[in-house]
């Protein structure tokens, strides 16, 4: 599908800076006039939720049972999985009200080496399907299929029967205006290297009646890499999004049957925050700080104080119900700050496992008024998955 020459024109821009909404102003005693100041980054499809069980339940997945997708989330987790080896794939179509050809493909496993490590890697594919290329004059420059992917391979261990780590290290490609040119600028795709280091801790709690609650907490620092240019110039590099997440899950074994999970995550960007000066205005200083100064700075380098700092958070709640590990229903949902972004959305979806076979499905509601419209607005997305390897049919951890 060919789309209008607009659309060429702000996915060239887009290789050059990343947007920044509508410009906030501070005052004279540095408070927020409500206007909007969103952290960005490049790649951001590097934050889309790649599976559909985390994606039903408001993206949570820090703290959730291990499964095939959980490289993403926190790989620490695996060396805990109920089963041996298993394999996700995944479909996400990506602003489907509006075209046909953009979707984000995942597919991602795992090993246990042993009762202690694990091994996992993974593949993320987004396309943005076929974009009809055209100067400022209108001439047609031919069609042109920008892509972006990400390659991740990973390995995780147990240093106790409660506590685990992990390290995952990851290549990330991106072409979306390749062999084109602005202004005598030669664009070029975009490469950088990247790394997550997380950790995992899981406490089972024996009640009176033999069966099992279980406590999760879980913390993960991702895509902690290079900046990422388009071009020869060393001053159009951007920053990736290096993310903090800080995640807990309870799970209620209500009888044999039935298991029912609640989990909260928060996250928040490990990048500059857009810098203003005195007036007010828009500055490209943050841009010349290294990745590692970036990500410290990040704690407290927002104009608007500690006021705005808070305001970076984002939320994401969710709910996973379990009947005999064959059918799980979710639900979820995501906040953020309306002057950071404005997502807010519910999530819900199913499960259904049979056998080494599973299904998941998802499913977002944007909510709220004046909300940020959602690229996953009425999308279902789905995930199939295959267990590999044995399973302990003793707990009942999902999949």
């Amino acid at each position: 599908m060919i789309r209008k020459a607009t659309l060429s024109l702000v996915l060239l821009y887009s290789t050059f800076t990343s947007f920044e909404t509508s410009a906030q102003r501070i005052d004279s005693v540095g408070q927020l006039d409500g206007r909007t100041n969103t952290v960005n980054t490049a790649v951001p499809f590097l934050r889309i939720t790649p599976d559909a069980r985390s994606g039903a339940m408001g993206d949570v997945g820090l703290a959730i049972a291990p499964d095939a997708s959980s490289i993403y989330w926190n790989l620490s987790k695996l060396p805990f999985a109920t089963t041996k080896s298993s394999m996700a794939v995944t479909y996400t179509p990506w602003l489907k009200e509006l075209v046909n050809d953009v979707f984000l493909a995942t597919v991602s496993g795992y090993t246990q080496v042993d009762e202690n490590q694990a091994i996992s890697g993974s593949l993320r594919y987004f396309s943005l399907g076929s974009i009809n290329l055209r100067d400022v004059t209108n001439q047609d420059l031919g069609d042109f299929h920008p892509r972006e992917f990400a390659i991740d391979a990973g390995y995780a261990r147990k240093l106790s029967d409660h506590f685990g780590v992990g390290f995952t290290a990851r290549y990330i490609y991106s072409n979306l205006a390749g062999g084109q040119s602005v202004d005598n600028i030669a664009i070029r795709p975009g490469k950088a290297f990247a790394a997550d280091i997380s950790a995992f801790y899981t406490k089972e709690i024996e009640k009176d009646d033999g069966l099992v609650n279980k406590f999760n907490l879980g913390v993960a620092i991702t895509n902690i890499g290079t900046r990422i240019s388009y071009t020869s110039s060393a001053q159009s590099k951007d920053f990736i999004p290096t993310n903090l997440g800080l995640g807990t899950a309870y799970t209620l074994s209500l009888d044999e049957y039935n298991q029912l999970t609640f989990a909260l995550d928060i996250n928040k960007l490990l990048v500059p925050t857009p810098s203003r000066d005195s007036a007010g205005n828009p500055t490209n200083d943050y841009k010349n700080k290294s990745v590692l100064e970036g990500i410290f700075s990040s704690f407290g380098d927002a104009p608007g104080g500690a006021k705005e700092e808070l305001q970076e958070l984002m939320y994401s709640v969710g709910m996973e119900y379990w009947y005999n590990q064959q059918f799980a229903v979710r639900a979820g949902y995501f906040n953020e700050n309306k002057n950071k972004g404005n997502r807010k959305y519910f999530t819900a979806g199913i499960g259904i496992k049979y056998d080494i076979f599973g299904l998941n499905f998802s499913y977002l509601v944007p909510s709220g008024s004046g909300i940020q419209r959602n690229p996953l607005s009425n999308t279902l997305r789905f995930t199939l998955t295959f267990d590999l390897g044995g399973r302990d049919e003793e707990s009942r951890t999902g999949f």
